[in-house]
């Protein structure tokens, strides 16, 4: 079964927040570090995967990524916070293969 994510990305300061939803996080996480597109993570240098949540269904995906969108910064500074207090970059670990 396809796994759906919803994830935040930040920058080195944790100023900005970013979310988003996709089907394959780690192909999604690679092309936010690399600017594969030019947008709101590549302008505000959104380049940490700080937090994210796995589902089973796209739509649930979608409807929580608008859940979260729509709350304030407090709620989405406790959901980094109690998965991962330092806000490291979750992603450091994986490997990337370029194309």
């Amino acid at each position: 079964m396809k796994k759906n994510y919803v994830y935040f990305m930040t920058n080195k300061n944790n100023k900005v927040i970013y979310i988003g939803v996709t089907s394959n996080i780690i192909e999604r996480v690679y092309q936010h570090k690399t600017r594969v597109y030019k947008g709101f993570t590549s302008k505000y240098n959104c380049e940490k995967l700080v937090y994210f949540e796995e589902f089973n269904d796209i739509n649930q995906a979608i409807n929580r990524e608008k859940q979260l969108k729509a709350g304030n910064r407090n709620n989405k500074v406790k959901l980094i916070e109690g998965m991962n207090p330092q806000w490291n970059d979750l992603s450091n670990d994986w490997i990337f293969e370029t194309a």
